[in-house]
């Protein structure tokens, strides 16, 4: 054979392996309005960046007849390329070769790139759209995915991982996205669970459709699996590379600062009239968080689960910043379970890689009653306090109206950790609410009581007047100073610069034991 020959064979071989499953099953994945797995990539990275690792790898079963369906790739690109000039590693299902489902060969250039993504310190990609494991391949199948789970907790808060689910992801697939720290969901066309709605209705009798079961607004809304919903495909991908935006590279790096937009010295009047001064009347914390941060930097993530907690990235000055703040809009804010573990999870990932955490605090208390008793909100209000107490990550709070009881103490608070803790003229600091406090301590006084609401109401007052207030924990230290609101940012700003090299010293350990 030439040398000609041999490049024209090369060519060839490598025209394979980028038509995938072939011409007709391409259109078959646009006709279900999804992209292929070569067209994710060219979208997500930046142009002309993509490069391939293990184009010809090839599947070596013989089961069945997979002897005689050899397709160069084995039904998953990976490789890596940038996003806004900073290095990403990749991988992305072709559903066009045997439905993206998973085998020997195919696992193992997942592995790779992702060991090649925790040696170099670069974010890892997953484009998900796989029919699960490869049955013809057997417990090759089942290995493969035990080894890319091994491989996404080693790379765990060592390099940010994020999936985009752009199909179906069942079975033993899902559990590779769930580890890693972001899941974004494609409305309409991605689905994830564990069982699929034929095997339920066979084992269970009950009847469920896909969207239902497993969608992006079930994951989204539900589950809190995912993180992110989308529109469509490329909608997805411009959020994901949003996202990493406001992340470093890995965990010895500092997070990307940009080049800032907004004054800081901006001091947001409206800030003043934001918190009603009817103490249960609701407001919009993310008014609050807006008119801190950095003027339209302010990145929810998780929005529709748990709504009664914010959480998601924005700049202050340039710097990037997790935020957490209590929602007073939903059951005025109150920590529940589910508001816990999103939070926790997010306080934790910020805290692997070196983003300050600011919290914004309006919590009434945890919620009461009988199934979040059952339900071990005891267990999942830890997992919070755990959180924010083992974060080294410079911690600031801002305390803009209540904050009872523990949910006082769990909300970043001084007592454990937190390294700026100021509170507005409107916040109550407090055991419990004044209502609920005056019906404890005076309970016999107000049942012997001429008018029992007036006095009701005397006695609240005076409980306000003397504990529901910042001043008793200003005198304590407990907080550092009463602040305006419009002053919030400026001084927020000064802060976190002063804080940029802070060090927290752990005792040495193997790890913790957060309680799950």
């Amino acid at each position: 054979m030439t040398h000609e020959d041999r490049v024209d064979d090369l060519r060839e071989r490598k025209r394979e392996a980028e038509l995938g499953g072939g011409e007709e099953r391409i259109e078959a994945q646009h006709d279900k309005g999804k992209l292929t797995a070569r067209e994710r990539i060219d979208y997500f990275l930046d142009d002309d960046t993509f490069v391939e690792i293990d184009q010809l790898r090839e599947h070596r079963s013989t089961n069945f007849d997979m002897d005689e369906r050899h397709v160069p790739g084995d039904g998953v690109v990976t490789g890596y390329g940038e996003v806004e000039g900073r290095k990403v590693f990749v991988f992305a299902h072709d559903f066009t070769v045997f439905g993206g489902s998973l085998g020997e060969a195919f696992a193992q250039k997942v592995c790779k790139v992702m060991d090649k993504a925790i040696e170099t310190g670069c974010p890892i990609i997953g484009l998900n759209d796989s029919a699960g494991a490869r049955i013809q391949e057997g417990i090759d199948s089942l290995a493969g995915y035990a080894d890319i789970f091994h491989r996404n907790q080693q790379a765990s808060g060592v390099v940010p991982q994020i999936s985009a689910i752009m199909g179906p992801c069942a079975g033993g697939a899902v559990y590779s996205p769930s580890i890693t720290d972001f899941v974004c969901m494609v409305e309409e066309t991605s689905h994830m669970f564990i069982t699929g709605p034929d095997v339920i209705e066979t084992v269970t009798g009950e009847e469920v459709g896909f969207d239902e079961l497993g969608g992006a607004q079930t994951h989204a809304s539900e589950s809190g699996v995912a993180h992110l919903t989308a529109a469509d495909e490329k909608a997805a991908m411009d959020d994901i590379r949003y996202m990493l935006s406001y992340l470093p590279q890995n965990n010895v790096e500092d997070p990307p600062r940009v080049d800032p937009w907004d004054d800081p010295e901006r001091r947001d009047e409206e800030l003043v009239d934001v918190v009603p001064e009817a103490p249960q009347q609701p407001y919009d914390m993310t008014r609050v968080i807006d008119g801190v941060v950095d003027e339209g930097s302010y990145f929810e993530v998780a929005e529709a689960f748990a709504r009664n907690i914010t959480m998601g990235f924005a700049r202050l000055d340039g710097r990037s910043i997790g935020v957490v703040g209590n929602q007073p809009r939903v059951n005025a804010g109150t920590l529940d379970i589910e508001a816990s573990r999103k939070a926790a999870r997010f306080v934790r990932f910020c805290d692997a890689f070196n983003i300050p955490i600011c919290t914004f605090v309006d919590v009434p208390g945890f919620m009461p009653g009988k199934d979040q008793e059952r339900n071990a909100i005891i267990n999942h209000g830890a997992k919070l306090l755990y959180a924010y107490s083992e974060a080294t990550v410079p911690l600031l709070t801002v305390i803009t109206r209540k904050a009872y009881g523990g949910a006082y103490d769990v909300m970043a608070s001084k007592h454990i950790g937190a390294d700026v803790n100021y509170a507005w003229p409107t916040a109550e600091i407090a055991v419990m609410g004044p209502q609920g406090a005056v019906n404890v301590l005076y309970d016999d006084e107000l049942e012997a009581a001429d008018d029992v609401e007036a006095r009701r109401q005397q006695l609240i007052d005076e409980y306000r007047d003397a504990f529901a207030n910042p001043y008793t924990a200003a005198e304590r230290g407990f907080v550092d100073d009463v602040l305006e609101p419009q002053e919030t940012r400026p001084r927020l700003i000064d802060d976190l610069d002063t804080l940029r090299n802070k060090r927290k010293h752990q005792p040495e350990r193997k790890h913790g034991n957060i309680p799950l």
